[in-house]
């Protein structure tokens, strides 16, 4: 069966994302018009407009009123409301997403993370994962889990190097409430230094519970390099 085809919109961004990756615009350079894609694209005002927005929405490009558009300086952003998949966001800003397997074992529920995943009094042990994903190379993220293993048994047995926890657990827990704080540390020198972060820089830590099937699937600790990571977002009233 053949694929159907790419968007049109798709194809601009994916034209835009093509320069930008080989260097040809860089950070602060001008990107085409509109008015220029659509000339030199054959697409609609209305297609380059989306693709130009989608673009900027991610945070790849920024647009300055009555100057243009241009490549913007890197900092990788998230959403401080919604849940995605680590791979998809980084893949939305045109770069490439690969993760490393820190740990990943079964080990006595204590008092911690018992508490946080409401473990029952016969639940001994839990799965505990720690991965950092990359971005573009550059560590982005270093995610430290707990996981109720009557939620997801299976879980030691994944091939975390090529699927995200976030997919796995999609899959066999799908999302039904979230709960998660933010706050700035300090962290610990094993999170410093996977993140490669200098003495004392701080880090911008997402600490989620997710629940499935009415009870707690896991608990994150989510670690991302301050000078790096952005969270910004915005709602209708």
């Amino acid at each position: 069966m053949n694929a159907a085809p790419q968007p049109l919109y798709e194809q601009v961004k994916a034209y835009v994302l093509s320069r930008i990756r080989s260097g040809e615009w860089a950070p602060g350079a001008r990107v085409p018009s509109e008015h220029e894609l659509t000339r030199e694209l054959q697409v609609s005002r209305m297609t380059a407009n989306r693709a130009l927005s989608e673009l900027m929405r991610v945070g790849v490009l920024s647009r300055v009123a009555g100057v243009g558009t241009f490549v913007a300086d890197f900092k990788a952003a998230g959403h401080p409301l919604q849940i995605r998949n680590i791979a998809e966001e980084i893949g939305s800003r045109g770069h490439v997403h690969r993760s490393e397997v820190v740990v990943l074992e079964r080990i006595e529920a204590t008092a911690g993370p018992r508490e946080r995943l409401a473990l029952r009094r016969e639940d001994r042990h839990v799965f505990h994962s720690v991965l950092v994903h990359y971005e573009a190379d550059k560590p982005l993220q270093v995610e430290d889990r707990y996981v109720n293993p009557r939620i997801a048994p299976d879980y030691l047995s994944v091939p975390f190097a090529r699927m995200t926890p976030y997919e796995y657990l999609m899959e066999v827990a799908p999302l039904q409430r979230v709960e998660h704080t933010v706050r700035a540390v300090v962290p610990e020198r094993a999170i410093a230094a996977l993140l490669e972060l200098g003495r004392d820089e701080p880090s911008l830590l997402i600490e989620r519970v997710t629940f499935s099937r009415g009870e707690r699937a896991s608990y994150a600790l989510l670690y991302h390099p301050g000078s790096r990571f952005e969270l910004k977002g915005g709602f209708d009233a």
